[in-house]
């Protein structure tokens, strides 16, 4: 399969709408001429994880950021052919969930048109629709924002439309495929089959599978090699007797739990040495899989430079490892890896299929490209209640100092500045940060603030010039997607994991230039150019977006002071009727219910 192309001459500048959503983490980008200028989850609007619905909110922001109308937009481009998913969907049975009052829709559904008709109706377009397959969407999403001239492409997720796993290549303005694993053989639902049994939620608990695995032995790798079978060149096949996706609501089958010797963990149940080894033992053998078929997508393709996505690549020890140990030299990985990439997968390619020309030449230096708050709506909420803050506005180098005499006293900190960050990890816009030298930090943030499990690890935040003193890492790592050694001579137990590696976020002033401010002069006074650095957010919520969510999320929990734009407050500050009403209303009605949290807000204001 090889992407055509197509001359267009245009004199005006061109406005390209991406779209992902239906499944999981919808998103909308807006790329002009052939850079992207925006990007948002709608979850951080809508403030439910991994938000699938059309992305109405994320839209909308795209085009007023830039100033836009719908009449502005010359393109929308969908992330995924909806005939051919619909042609899966079909086949395994499934049954679209239609009240009788809305035939249309099932109509729609059923000739395998309803994003069109979406997009159409909910956002009163007219111009041209561009369908691109999901796969397509996830190495485009790699390839053209990589800055390598030509790279191996590398997809691998649950599923998309019937491919599950594709190899291709990439050069200039083009990209091909030449072979795929079709489902229901996935290495996404092999890994999520194992994240089921072990406990944990499918499509989010993964990335729990992937840190606990240090903790356990490789004690079942045997076992779970049955699961797959290895074929020749790039393809795979499941053991289907262990799973049940095909025809029940679950990932695996009782087949799996007997092949174990051990029943399932039941949700939120103690986690014992068992489950410590599968996990190990299922993070080996995803490895060595990905290894071994990244070698033979070498043998087809030898280029110097491997691009990846889909949700695996999100799997950032299993990259480090096809690094280290393959045969590429360098390597991409769209930071939004998942479905939420996919809308900037597919701008990109209908970008090139209107002009005939590659997007933007330069490698994504940042994902900066969500909402950004306003020091004068901060101040207004601030002024407008009754809680004591200081006032940092044209003091920067003030309000640095003070972040780091309070990150020196051993005080956990809410950091909300800039635009927010395009896809799962928080880069230092929307942040929790910490002294990584403290040894209980890790444990009290996890307990208290977190409100999650012990064994997650924690990232680094480090000064890109000084990373390689303090990690085996030679090359910049903007966004927290590889794992390496921690070399540092200073002790840092709140930022090592056990197996003593680091997932490495590399910071510069040309990106974030109040956050790496923040970082020297913390370097300065300790002699310590890192941070702990972790997602601003409770368990089960979305990474903070607005002022607003910053105040909820730091009224909620335990940290102890928010610097939010150019203001600070300390949670012994906090107004009284702030901390009650947090107490009244419960977690997850805040977390799912957008207009609970204004109300309370404003109450409270």
């Amino acid at each position: 399969m090889e992407l055509k192309v197509k001359q267009r001459v245009r004199k005006s500048k061109l406005n390209i709408i991406g779209i992902s959503a239906g499944y999981h983490d919808s998103a909308c980008c807006l790329m002009q001429d052939g850079i992207l200028t925006a990007a948002v989850q709608e979850e951080r609007f809508s403030r439910i994880k991994n938000d699938k619905s059309f992305p109405r909110r994320a839209f909308r922001y795209c085009l007023e950021q830039a100033g836009l109308t719908i009449a502005d937009v010359d393109c929308i481009a969908y992330y995924e052919d909806p005939v051919s998913k619909l042609g899966r969907q079909i086949w395994m049975g499934i049954q679209p969930d239609f009240p009788a009052d809305r035939k249309q829709e099932v109509v729609d559904h059923m000739l395998g048109r309803r994003p069109e008709t979406i997009i159409r109706k909910k956002l009163g377009y007219n111009g041209p629709i561009e369908i691109v397959d999901h796969h397509s969407s996830h190495a485009a999403s790699s390839f053209y924002f990589s800055g390598f001239p030509d790279a191996a492409i590398f997809t691998v997720d649950g599923v998309g439309e019937w491919p599950t796993t594709t190899y291709g290549w990439g050069k200039g303005a083009e990209i091909g495929r030449f072979e795929q694993v079709d489902f229901p053989n996935s290495l996404g639902f092999f890994y999520s089959a194992v994240t089921g049994y072990l406990g944990f939620e499918v499509n989010e608990g993964e990335y729990k599978v992937m840190g606990l695995a240090p903790y356990g032995e490789p004690s079942y790798v045997e076992e779970l090699r049955q699961l797959v079978e290895l074929k020749e060149g790039g393809q795979y096949q499941l053991n289907m007797k262990y799973f049940a996706f095909m025809s029940e609501d679950r990932m695996y089958s009782e087949e799996l739990a007997v092949l174990l010797g051990h029943p399932p963990r039941e949700p939120e149940s103690e986690i014992e040495q068992f489950h410590l080894d599968v996990a190990r033992s299922v993070q080996v053998v995803l490895e060595e899989i990905m290894l071994e078929k990244t070698k033979y997508l070498y043998s087809r393709f030898p280029s110097e430079n491997l691009c990846m996505a889909g949700g695996v690549a999100l799997n950032v020890v299993a990259n480090s490892r096809c690094l280290r140990e393959g045969p590429f030299k360098r390597l991409f990985v769209q930071p939004a890896a998942g479905d939420a990439g996919g809308a900037l997968g597919a701008a990109a390619v209908a970008h090139v299929r209107i002009t005939g020309s590659r997007p933007a030449q330069q490698k994504l230096d940042h994902v900066y490209l969500g909402p950004e708050n306003s020091v004068t709506e901060a101040h207004r909420i601030l002024q407008s209640s009754s809680a004591k803050y200081h006032d940092f506005r044209g003091k920067e180098d003030e309000l640095i100092r003070y972040t780091v005499d309070r990150l020196m006293e051993g005080k956990v900190i809410g950091w909300s500045h800039g635009r927010t960050e395009f896809g799962p990890r928080s880069l230092g816009a929307r942040s929790i940060l910490a002294d990584p030298r403290q040894e209980d930090m890790k444990d009290r943030i996890n307990e208290l603030v977190k409100m999650r499990e012990s064994f997650r690890p924690f990232a680094p935040a480090v000064l890109e010039e000084k990373a390689g003193e303090h990690f085996d890492l030679d090359h910049p790592s903007p966004f927290m997607l590889e794992t390496c050694p921690v070399i540092s001579e200073i002790d840092l137990p709140s930022i090592t994991h056990v197996d003593g590696s680091a997932r490495v976020q590399t910071v510069s002033r040309k990106t974030n230039s109040r956050f790496a401010a923040l970082l020297e002069e913390f370097y300065r006074r300790t002699g310590c150019p890192i941070l702990l650095n972790t997602s601003f957010n409770m368990r089960g919520e979305p990474i903070v977006c607005s002022t607003v969510d910053a105040i909820m999320c730091f009224v909620r929990c335990r940290i102890d002071a928010l610097i939010v734009e150019d203001f600070a407050i300390e949670r012994a500050h906090i107004p009284a009727l702030w901390e009650l009403m947090a107490m009244q209303t419960a977690p997850d009605k805040l977390s799912h219910a957008e207009a609970a949290v204004g109300h309370l807000v404003y109450t409270l204001l």
